[in-house]
């Protein structure tokens, strides 16, 4: 029996672990489907792609996207310790202030947010009215700094567009160097930052290697979960509340195992109904991206990172290629007038980027292109099967509404226009997967024949409809959501640091705090992690 079982050991539910095992008097438990972070690939900042379909990979696929010549989309998803943020890009983005005020929830503007960023971080750049220190996850700057990201940044100027040296700033607009998740060198991810701090407490227990099947209620309130480890079925008991952080995907599937849905998808799967909940798995949102590729010959792309005199620089001074969170630049745009703030995001990788990062890449390159922030195309997450094991049916929907193939038309044109500056000319001598003509029916096919996810699933288990403002389940007790599912709609950018800033206001509305200050952590040895 504890107090809070907390399902998933991703980005939310790390925050969340340490948060609320801070007061001694409180058992936590955390319930991860993977192992501990254990692989060197995931602390290793380039090592990142090593991850994708192995055992620490959920490796779903979309289905069939009708907007896409029916291709199915890879969607890598972290099934380890610390979730996805053990393999992603390690972009620290807040998003648009807008983003949240839009969401009209109380509690969950960006300035009651802010606090909660501040909070979170510690950046090495030091205290600001914009950036905090002394908080768990660390914030740095690049130590790859490749010459062809910084040259796509310079070019972007010579275009006419800004430079921006804090995207978390005043202004989100224009092209610059992303700050990175990142400590001496290192990948901080959430089981980095928040959970191997608080493994000695003796009021956590961290449980992985269990897939949750379904929550447990008695009397219309979640008791526990259960769930197996290989043969073995492992049931876990919640005296106060059953908290779900398995991400936009495993959120509502695990809802809708446990019989809170849509009855019309429940009931043909021979699941009872608890709670008729038709949005759960809706609202389905996501940022799609097309790159430009071109090929050439100088010798500093990532392709040569593994190279023994880069393995013996990261080995002695923690910097070098090896460091590469690969998009190391990028940038804001607005494509037309009248919008209030930037509809499309640039990321730029010294790298052949194919595929959604599956292709080996074979020469030196450059990838870049635009991706959409404010897509109006929704998708859902549903069963396929009452078998819990069986991988959720999922499908964005990308580009369902014309306006968003438009804007990825307008963002494209701009970032062919990057591309015949001068400045960018020693890394575009070839290009190798760009559009034929400029001609709109010609971008608009390369589009849909090349498009990508940037990995930002969101919307499954949204603040207003699902849950209510403090993220409770509605029609249950004791049962919250807390991950990038909640929010009514996207953030423009990526959105790992926001869902930790979310877990860390979550952890106060559980504990009653609401105060914005960080408790002291609880001291003491012999935590259990089995």
């Amino acid at each position: 029996m504890y107090d809070y079982v907390i399902v998933g050991g991703g980005s939310a539910g790390c925050v969340l672990a340490a948060r609320l095992s801070e007061d001694p008097d409180v058992r936590v438990c955390l319930v991860e489907a993977g192992p501990p972070d254990t692989d060197e690939n995931i602390h290793l900042p380039l090592g990142a792609g090593q991850l994708f379909r192995t055992r620490l990979d959920w490796d779903y696929d979309t289905h069939d996207e009708p907007e896409l010549t029916g291709r199915r989309l890879y969607l890598p998803r972290g099934r380890v310790l610390g979730g996805t943020s053990a393999l992603n890009g390690m972009v620290y983005m807040r998003g648009n202030p807008l983003d949240y005020d839009a969401w009209r929830q109380p509690g969950w503007g960006f300035a009651d947010l802010l606090p909660y960023f501040l909070r979170a971080e510690d950046n090495e750049r030091g205290p600001s009215v914009h950036h905090g220190v002394g908080g768990p996850l660390a914030v740095a700057d690049s130590r790859s700094n490749n010459p062809i990201a910084t040259a796509f940044v310079d070019a972007a100027v010579e275009a006419g567009f800004p430079s921006n040296d804090d995207f978390n700033a005043d202004q989100q607009d224009g092209f610059g160097r992303y700050q990175l998740t990142q400590r001496d060198g290192r990948r901080c991810s959430s089981a980095t930052a928040y959970l191997h701090p608080a493994a000695g407490r003796p009021n956590l227990e961290v449980v992985t290697h269990v897939q949750v099947h379904r929550i447990l209620f008695a009397s219309g309130r979640a008791v526990g979960v259960v769930g197996d480890r290989l043969d073995e079925t492992v049931r876990l008991e919640a005296q106060r509340e059953v908290i779900v952080c398995a991400g936009a995907y495993n959120s509502p599937q695990l809802l809708m195992l446990s019989g809170i849905g849509d009855p019309a998808v429940l009931a043909p799967l021979g699941i009872p109904v608890l709670v008729e909940q038709p949005e759960v798995g809706r609202n389905l949102q996501d940022h799609p991206a097309v790159n430009l590729v071109f090929t050439h010959q100088q010798p500093f792309s990532l392709l040569t990172a593994f190279d023994d005199e880069h393995l013996r620089e990261y080995a002695e001074h923690r910097r070098g290629p090896l460091t590469s969170n690969v998009p190391e630049t990028g940038g804001f745009v607005r494509t037309r007038g009248g919008l209030p703030a930037p509809d499309v995001q640039f990321h730029a990788s010294p790298l052949m980027l194919l595929d959604g990062g599956l292709d080996a890449p074979t020469a030196h390159a450059l990838s870049y292109g635009p991706c959409l922030l404010t897509p109006r195309s929704r998708g859902s997450v549903t069963l396929a099967s009452p078998a819990p094991t069986t991988k959720p049916r999922i499908r964005h929907g990308y580009y369902t509404e014309p306006e968003d193939l438009d804007g990825m038309v307008r963002g494209l044109r701009i970032a062919l226009e990057v591309a015949r500056q001068k400045t960018l000319a020693p890394y575009t001598e070839q290009p190798y997967r760009v559009p034929s003509s400029e001609s709109t029916a010609e971008l608009r096919q390369f589009i849909r024949r090349n498009t990508q996810t940037l990995f930002h699933p969101s919307g499954t288990c949204a603040i207003g409809t699902v849950l209510d403002e403090e993220l409770r389940v509605r029609g249950v007790d004791g049962l919250r959501v807390v991950d990038a599912s909640v929010m009514p709609t996207l953030i423009r950018g990526n959105p790992n640091a926001p869902v930790m800033a979310m877990a860390e206001r979550a952890a106060d509305l559980l504990r009653g705090a609401g105060s914005g200050r960080p408790r002291t952590a609880a001291s003491g040895t012999g935590s259990r992690v089995r």
